[in-house]
């Protein structure tokens, strides 16, 4: 009990600090996200518009996850018994959906763009993207600094996405103003999508497996049944094992025990629940104990 209270605890400390550093990395990213666009718009450049594409994701990202930090703090409800912890993961989720999508975009224009290139002015280019990669560095910081979860990891990844953007920006800036090259352009923003999709779909199975009550890595029914036989005395049996995560750090369980005749059924449970928090990391745990046969034995 005390060690779930612990990590419930710890949790809240954490929240309002999260929440402060997406805040801030949201109005640092949106308020520069314009001054991309015109520049990009201006010099002609698919690499900055490609990258201020990826601000606006960003922006909306950032957005998604602070109004997810914030909801994951309210109180559970009669309507959702688990409170809103869910919200994290479903913003994950939509974020890495959209960043899959951007990826898209950019891979086509920059097929149109290699095809057909378009002068590009180097000079200012070179500009904007320094100054977006400093603007870059700092969002990232704020939010690496921040508790590991899906969530602040999926906000994270948008920004280093769009961090490796500016520097992609800078180095074809570069190779314009030197000799004149203006595929550069087209085909580094390629390098930069191909290097943003392959985070983003990571997120975006990882928030789809538990949205769909995927089992937590680790906590497979086989493992967790022979694990408590062989630990926990008085167990003789662990079956309809269902595991599942509420969120990124919060895995949840139910299972039923068949416990030896002469077993302490209380104190069987306190060893099951202890043997789960311990060996699993899962504090909240549903056990049937059972003397006998299971009244459940022809459910699925």
């Amino acid at each position: 009990m005390s060690a779930h209270h612990h990590s419930h605890a710890h949790d809240h400390d954490h929240a309002p600090g999260n929440e402060r550093r997406v805040l801030i990395a949201m109005w640092i990213t949106g308020s520069f996200m314009f001054i991309e666009v015109l520049g990009g718009l201006y010099a002609g450049s698919l690499a900055l518009i490609a990258d201020a594409g990826h601000m606006l994701t960003d922006t909306g990202a950032l957005l998604m996850a602070w109004l997810a930090l914030r909801l994951t703090r309210k109180p559970a409800d009669t309507a959702r018994s688990y409170g809103y912890q869910r919200a994290e993961i479903l913003a994950a989720f939509v974020n890495g959906i959209a960043m899959l999508a951007l990826v898209v975009w950019i891979i086509f224009e920059a097929g149109m763009r290699i095809a057909d290139p378009q002068p590009v002015l180097g000079g200012i280019m070179l500009w904007v993207a320094m100054a977006g990669l400093a603007v870059n560095v700092v969002s990232f910081f704020m939010l690496h600094g921040g508790e590991d979860n899906l969530n602040i990891r999926g906000a994270a990844l948008h920004v280093l996405g769009d961090l490796l953007g500016s520097v992609a920006a800078i180095v074809a800036a570069a190779i314009i103003m030197a000799t004149g090259f203006m595929a550069i352009d087209p085909i580094l923003s390629v390098i930069v999508a191909l290097l943003i999709a392959r985070s983003a779909w990571s997120i975006t199975r990882q928030s789809a497996h538990i949205l769909m009550e995927g089992t937590p890595p680790g906590t497979e029914p086989e493992t967790i049944a022979q694990d408590l036989i062989a630990n926990v005395s008085g167990v003789t049996d662990i079956h309809h094992i269902h595991a599942w995560s509420l969120s990124s750090s919060k895995a949840l369980v139910t299972l039923h025990a068949t416990l030896r005749k002469d077993a302490d059924a209380t104190q069987t449970l306190a060893d099951l629940k202890s043997r789960l928090a311990g060996r699993f990391d899962i504090e909240h745990a549903t056990i049937q104990i059972e003397g006998g046969d299971c009244p459940d034995k022809h459910a699925h």
